[in-house]
């Protein structure tokens, strides 16, 4: 009998000693509990309740749970979902010893629980008695900067912005994962020479993109609630999180050996022999001359079958497109350049190797180059969902845009232009943003095109104005179509349209008059001056939008297209709009029309006749929704 007492004892220390060393693993950060009534604490639900618990935490100790596991007891009104979720950095070990200690802790906090969540800094657990699996649950949903309720002292705006436009990379990359892989992203953000910023996010595997991308999308925009200008803060969601702070609170060695190995290189191609090679000066690390980027015409030929009309993509102001397969199989995009560019072969090869170095999720990647006789080639990568305006201006396939779709193509354009406009090695402005230069991957995710042909082109310019029009009407700000002067605020023009086309699912360069319109931009104007913004929504989204998206949106965009530039908003203000529903934007005045523009005055009648033709004229291919503008001459 005394021998049984010690292994009871030795038994309950011993327990006591796993809970405890689990406890040290699981740093504790907010529950909520919804109650049951006292009689319901014997029911058949508790029973399940703690067969759900013991299972979740025998299953925490196998390795191919990827750090989820979810499950279910029970049948009917006494049926009980669970699940839980670690950290994506975290050992299989910490894993264990959280989820462990969670499925004691979470009796404890909730004793009469019928439906519970308890979160901790490395694991999350819950359970519920409705289905929670493969479902957006935003509620309960916990904000709070923790500890560090010490604000930002310098730059504090710029902070902000930082903060948000890591969040936003970090949703998108989190979101792209694929099936039953982590839905979870890391990010370290340079603030100043002695600070970074470091975040997370990270969804429950169970969600899709489109759900997990909506639900850190909404997470995003509550961090200015809690969180602004603080230096670390937090949005927790039972389906997804955010979490930033200017130390290294993860383990970036644990990230960088399960993330995925870089794509493949270039194909790199025997250099041409002299004299036709071109020694580039170094402009960085990655590529140091064109070589690395070269090919040969007979190679880009025989990956086109010779240029083929059967290849063709595409026709636009600077060239045409063709498809191309190279003998590894690898797939490529080809773009054969006018032959009226103004720069030399060496000029030009410097050019493309700098425009290669512009590497960003939401920029189509240049791949390389060719440049023999008379031929300037450029070589992407190929992107195999075509054009944004292949679907959105198409009424069979208008439907396969939907709003979360919508609006994470608006987000993702929103992010390349501020890369191209002031996180790039250049200072790049686009100047013709359109829907047919936005290409949509397989996972539907834009990737901005034909960025830094304006500087490859030779478009002769000054600092703030140019004597030759590169663009494509409808898209066009005012002061760049009608004198020549561009910024950075010109592409935001741009991009105003392209919200409002997305939104309405109409084409600006062939709208039909509706209700006294002439135009897309004035047919929106009068919507929202009257109080009826979202009539103005593509009728194929019927009830699948959130109605603040779309409203702020439009809003973003009327903002855009408004006629002085220094109203229009900075690339950095907008995608910390797009993702904050704290920010208080101004009132939009009556946007910029052509038609009626005092600016419209001052233009040669000859300039204007010529707007005005190209306004009427047909695409030539099914990527190109409008010619682009490459000889008007302002005065």
């Amino acid at each position: 009998m005394n021998s049984l007492k010690f292994y009871v004892i030795l038994l309950s220390l011993l327990t006591l000693a796993i809970i405890t060393l689990a406890q040290e693993d699981a740093n504790y950060l907010y529950h909520n509990c919804q109650n049951a009534t006292t009689s319901t604490i014997n029911s058949t639900y508790r029973v399940n309740l703690n067969l759900l618990l013991s299972s979740l935490a025998s299953n925490a100790t196998r390795n191919n749970t990827n750090g989820f596991y979810n499950t279910s007891f029970g049948q009917n009104t006494d049926q009980v979902y669970g699940l839980f979720i670690c950290r994506g950095d975290l050992s299989n070990t910490v894993c264990r010893n959280c989820v462990t200690f969670a499925t004691e802790d979470i009796v404890h906090r909730c004793p009469i629980g019928i439906a519970s969540i308890v979160y901790y800094d490395e694991c999350i657990l819950r359970y519920s008695n409705v289905n929670i699996f493969s479902k957006v649950d935003q509620s309960p949903s916990f904000s709070f900067s923790l500890l560090n309720t010490q604000n930002i002292t310098t730059e504090p705006q710029r902070f902000n912005n930082l903060v948000g436009a890591a969040a936003n990379d970090l949703a998108a990359r989190a979101a792209s994962a694929p099936p039953g892989a982590k839905k979870f992203a890391v990010n370290k953000t340079s603030f100043n020479a002695f600070q970074n910023i470091y975040s997370l996010a990270q969804c429950t595997p169970d969600l899709s993109s489109s759900d997990c991308n909506r639900c850190l999308s909404a997470a995003i925009a509550g961090l200015p609630n809690c969180c602004s200008s603080k230096i670390g803060g937090r949005v927790l969601f039972p389906s997804c999180y955010i979490h930033y702070e200017i130390t290294e609170f993860y383990n970036a060695t644990a990230v960088a050996a399960e993330s995925p190995p870089p794509p493949p290189p270039p194909v790199v191609l025997p250099s041409p022999p002299p004299p036709r090679s071109v020694t580039i000066p170094e402009v960085g690390d990655e590529i140091t001359t064109e070589e690395s980027l070269q090919f040969d015409l007979s190679t880009i030929e025989a990956a086109t079958n010779n240029f083929s009309a059967d290849n063709k993509l595409g026709e636009g102001g600077f060239g045409e497109v063709y498809r191309g397969t190279l003998p590894n199989g690898h797939q490529i995009a080809v773009k054969r350049l006018s032959r009226n560019s103004g720069q030399g072969a060496a000029e030009f090869k410097n050019e493309v190797v700098l425009v290669a170095k512009l590497q960003h999720r939401n920029l189509v990647r240049v791949q390389g180059f060719c440049l023999e006789r008379e031929e300037k080639i450029l070589v992407y990568e190929f992107v195999s969902n075509k054009s944004l305006d292949y679907f959105l201006f198409d009424p069979e396939r208008q439907g396969l845009l939907d709003w979360s779709r919508r609006y994470k193509i608006i987000g993702g354009i929103a992010r390349g232009i501020l890369y191209l406009h002031e996180d790039s090695r250049l200072r790049i402005i686009h100047r013709d943003l359109k829907a047919s230069n936005i290409l949509l991957d397989g996972d539907m995710n834009p990737k901005i095109s034909d960025f830094g042909l304006a500087r490859i082109f030779v478009v002769d310019q000054t600092q703030a104005s140019t004597n030759r029009i590169v663009g494509t009407y409808g898209y066009m700000s005012p002061e760049y179509a009608m004198h020549g002067r561009f910024s950075v605020k010109s592409d935001v023009y741009s991009f105003g349209v392209l919200i409002l086309e997305i939104i309405t699912g109409k084409k600006n360069s062939s709208f039909y008059q509706t209700g006294g319109a002439v135009d897309l931009l004035s047919y929106v104007w009068k919507h929202w001056r009257d109080g009826t913004p979202l009539a103005v929504l593509d009728p194929t989204l019927t009830d699948t939008y959130s109605r603040n998206e779309v409203i702020r949106c439009i809003h973003i965009g009327l903002l855009c297209v408004q006629e002085d530039p220094a109203i229009r908003p900075a690339m950095a203000t907008i995608i910390l709009t797009l993702n904050s529903y704290s920010v208080t934007l101004p009132s939009p005045q009556e946007p910029a029309f052509l038609v009626h523009s005092t600016i419209t005055d001052e233009v040669n009648s000859s300039s204007k006749e010529f707007l005005l033709e190209h306004s009427k004229r047909k695409s030539v291919a099914y990527s190109v929704d409008e010619d682009s503008i490459t000889e008007v001459y302002p005065r």
